[in-house]
């Protein structure tokens, strides 16, 4: 009587060494092919393209459960003629066959896309992908079709093994069908946040490590990360701020990190009695800003005599600087301002600051108090 095991079968061990053969063979295979993998990837360390690199990377972990998993289900399908099992089935070898080849292809694919990413992102951040730059792929727009690239790998896979466990796709779609409208009420806010990602990646008002600030919210701070659902903005006392997508699709939004140049725009006041030596101090301020080298003369450029202040006679500075760096355009403000202060003192002149002049007769009537 047979139930699970085959006594004779048990007894006659001939399949034993054809067992030990497959399992050695299966060793040894996996050996030769990290060992290759290796020796590859040796060789690629020395070249400047990046993709050999990632996809020899991507390829050791799945490869090598690869060549393990189909050794183990060899030999399983050897024992299946001398053990009575239906899990030792041809039918279910073969679907085991089928759905580890699946799911190793987008293990590989997806580590693939994201090792890849993050290379090609550290060369444009250090600057030596001259033909990325040529071609507008910054991280953002790296990182958006990463996202998308890793999505389709997975929806692919996850499409190509319904069929093969046996699950309709039509069924699935008919109760997708029914079930879209309830799930699709549930989920307005994250389909909301969902599409303004996708906004942002297609008019790319900002990208990673844009400084941002709107004028409508207290946002204000360096871009970090964008996903589909939150976008990531590191204030300037280092906190976290956290945005759903989709208020971006509402508010104002300045980006002062794609500024050509940076503003200088200064009032300054001389003392009245040095009025008669205004012109020569406009004039000689103009030209030091002309001849300034970090001053760019392109851009709009006005020195002017603007107001009769309360105390003082007012001229006025509006420049650029070539620079957008905020601790270099501090630098260069404070010499043109330092400049400005020799000049002043170099004509005689000087500052103003706010005083008051009394007539003698007021002098007189408030040395007496009051009750005169």
């Amino acid at each position: 009587m047979q139930d699970t095991f085959s006594l004779d079968a048990l007894r006659d061990l001939d399949w034993g060494p054809e067992l030990l053969l497959i399992v050695t063979l299966t060793f040894v295979a996996r050996f030769i092919a990290l060992r290759l993998l290796t020796s590859l990837g040796r060789h690629f360390a020395r070249t400047t393209n990046v993709w050999d690199d990632a996809l020899l990377e991507a390829a050791r972990r799945p490869l090598s459960w690869l060549i393990l998993i189909f050794g183990l289900l060899a030999a399983i399908s050897i024992s299946e003629g001398y053990i009575d099992d239906e899990l030792f089935s041809v039918t279910n070898i073969t679907l085991a066959r089928q759905v580890s080849l699946v799911v190793l292809i987008a293990w590989f694919l997806v580590r693939f896309i994201s090792l890849a990413e993050e290379r090609v992102r550290q060369r444009i951040l250090s600057g030596g992908a001259e033909q990325s730059s040529q071609s507008s792929l910054d991280p953002t727009t790296l990182v958006a079709l990463a996202k998308l690239l890793r999505l389709s790998v997975v929806v692919s896979a996850v499409l190509v093994l319904l069929p093969t466990l046996g699950i309709q796709i039509t069924a699935l779609l008919a109760f997708g069908g029914v079930g879209g409208i309830a799930v699709g009420f549930a989920a307005q806010d994250l389909l909301a946040n969902f599409f303004g990602g996708f906004m942002i990646y297609l008019d790319r008002p900002f990208a990673i490590g844009d400084w941002i600030r709107s004028p409508d919210r207290e946002i204000e701070g360096t871009v970090e990360t964008i996903g589909w659902r939150l976008t990531v903005v590191r204030t300037f006392d280092k906190r976290p701020l956290y945005i759903p997508n989709s208020v971006f699709n509402k508010l104002a939004l300045e980006n002062p990190s794609r500024m050509t140049n940076r503003r200088i725009k200064e009032t300054i006041g001389i003392r009245y009695k040095d009025a008669a030596k205004m012109g020569a101090i406009v004039a000689d301020v103009k030209t030091m800003l002309k001849a300034h080298e970090d001053i760019d003369t392109t851009q709009t450029l006005i020195v002017n005599f603007v107001a009769y202040s309360a105390s003082s006679l007012d001229f006025f500075i509006y420049t650029f600087t070539k620079t957008t760096n905020w601790i270099e355009f501090h630098e260069i403000k404070q010499d043109v301002m330092l400049k400005i202060i020799g000049i002043v003192h170099a004509h005689g002149a000087d500052f103003a600051f706010p005083t008051r002049t009394l007539d003698g007769l007021e002098q007189l009537r408030m040395a007496a108090g009051p009750d005169a």
